[in-house]
């Protein structure tokens, strides 16, 4: 018919179905191509358990997330940084390590002292371990393709594969081999309040979008309670039902018939779930949140006993206007975590549940003028039941120019790979040590799975 399967997808976007319900339904087509990894013997048991990535776009400035608070350190910080550093006094103490918190994270000071949340400090994405910069400079080790860049070190932090621009998500490889551990198999374990993303992309899975605020997306117009949306609804149930002789035509009904069924499947089952009561802000991540608790409360009559969840919080990218700004965001983002937190606590999911944030790199010690630039290591944050809370894992970095580690102008080499950290989560979620090269094919560099011991040892096991 000279039309490629690329095209077809896109030509079949332009349909009456709502985009997002479209792709969120396309996996099933991808199921046909490839056969997801029986994992029977991966974990049994009727538990249940969720992962939770916050992706911190535009390149958090996580070293004025925590912050050293001895007087050595902090005049390290405080002269590296310049007119970007924070005031001592004004910093919240973590009561651990001589380390604190931004002013705006209140609520964070407060999950880790009362040890519900840790951070993972010098970390980035790594292909072999780093001792110094010297090794780089001089050849000796690899360092990650395009480090500097937006699109592919986001990439590289959600395929936990900094030497391959196709790989696919490391989510959706986990979902792949244990996707059948769900009753469900109509709706895909991977939900992203975010829309689409690598993260979440398998061989034989891939993300189900919902709106974070009208939550489920169905067939435009469909079931509308008007003369429209009735003659509408006619229409689509006479189209789906309908016997296609072009296979391309057929494909295209059948997936529309899926996102119809599944698309009124989950709205079913979220209308007879109990909603969380508990309170959220108003800002885009609380928002994303407060829909993640409800379809977690939801879980049972959705048939799932495993769910991987996708959210994203804008606005890192602070180049100019960086301490108002970055402070803003931390805000939010300290509050929809404690919000997050006391929803589940609610909804007695606290302990089934693992929240961790990831964002492209973090950003140098220098200031432009009027905020930071993109560097490489930084620290991110991990909260939840299973979390050996009020801790902070790998070494906090020597904040002094021209150290060891800096690589010109406060750009840090990371001592922690991502491999481990997510490495770490897929254990906890189920994944067998012997399959996690398969996910995480850089791992071996950094951890033997035969060994008995967690690679970071930030999780309760």
């Amino acid at each position: 018919m000279g039309i490629s399967r690329r095209e077809f997808i896109a030509k079949a976007s332009c349909g009456a179905m709502a985009s997002t319900t479209l792709f969120s339904t396309l996996f099933n087509l991808k199921v046909l191509n490839a056969a997801a990894i029986s994992n029977s013997a991966v974990f049994g048991g009727n538990d249940y358990k969720a992962m939770v990535c916050i992706l911190l776009s535009g390149g958090n400035d996580s070293y004025n997330m925590l912050i050293p608070n001895d007087t050595s350190r902090y005049n390290d910080y405080a002269a590296s940084r310049t007119n970007m550093a924070i005031e001592k006094e004004s910093l919240l103490s973590l009561n651990h390590a001589n380390l604190a918190v931004h002013p705006n994270m209140s609520e964070v000071q407060q999950l880790f002292l009362d040890q519900k949340l840790s951070f993972i400090s010098n970390i980035g994405t790594l292909i072999e371990p780093i001792k110094d910069k010297f090794e780089i400079k001089d050849g000796i080790v690899n360092a990650p393709i395009d480090l500097f860049s937006h699109e592919d070190q986001t990439q590289q932090w959600m395929t936990s594969i900094p030497n391959d621009q196709s790989a696919l998500g490391w989510g959706g490889k986990i979902a792949d081999m244990i996707m059948d551990q769900n009753e469900n198999q109509e709706i895909s374990m991977n939900i992203s309040l975010a829309g689409n993303n690598i993260f979440q992309r398998g061989v034989s899975t891939t993300e189900y979008s919902v709106d974070p605020v009208y939550g489920n997306l169905k067939i435009d117009g469909y079931e509308t309670p008007n003369l429209f949306g009735e003659l509408r609804t006619q229409l689509i149930d006479n189209m789906v039902e309908a016997d296609y002789q072009d296979k391309f035509r057929k494909a295209y009904i059948d997936v529309v018939k899926v996102a119809k069924e599944t698309s009124l499947e989950f709205n079913e089952a979220m209308d007879q779930s109990i909603k969380v009561t508990n309170e959220f802000s108003e800002n885009s991540l609380s928002i994303q949140l407060r829909t993640v608790a409800n379809i977690i409360s939801a879980q049972e009559n959705l048939g799932m006993k495993r769910q991987i969840f996708f959210v994203e919080l804008f606005g890192f990218d602070n180049h100019d206007y960086a301490l108002d700004v970055h402070g803003e965001m931390l805000e939010s983002l300290s509050k929809g975590l404690s919000e997050f937190y006391t929803a589940l606590e609610e909804i007695n999911k606290q302990d089934c549940v693992t929240t961790f944030t990831i964002s492209e790199f973090g950003r140098t010690l220098t200031s432009n003028g009027d905020g930071t630039d993109h560097a490489w290591s930084g620290h991110t944050i991990v909260m939840g039941g299973p979390v050996k809370g009020g801790q902070v894992f790998g070494d906090f970095p020597d904040l002094a120019l021209d150290s060891d580690v800096d690589l010109g102008g406060g750009v840090l080499v990371p001592k922690v790979s991502v491999d481990e950290y997510f490495a770490e989560l897929a254990i906890w979620f189920g994944v067998p040590k012997s399959e996690l090269t398969s996910v995480f094919p850089n791992l071996g560099s950094f951890y033997d799975w035969n060994n008995q011991e967690l690679p970071l040892g930030f999780l309760n096991l």
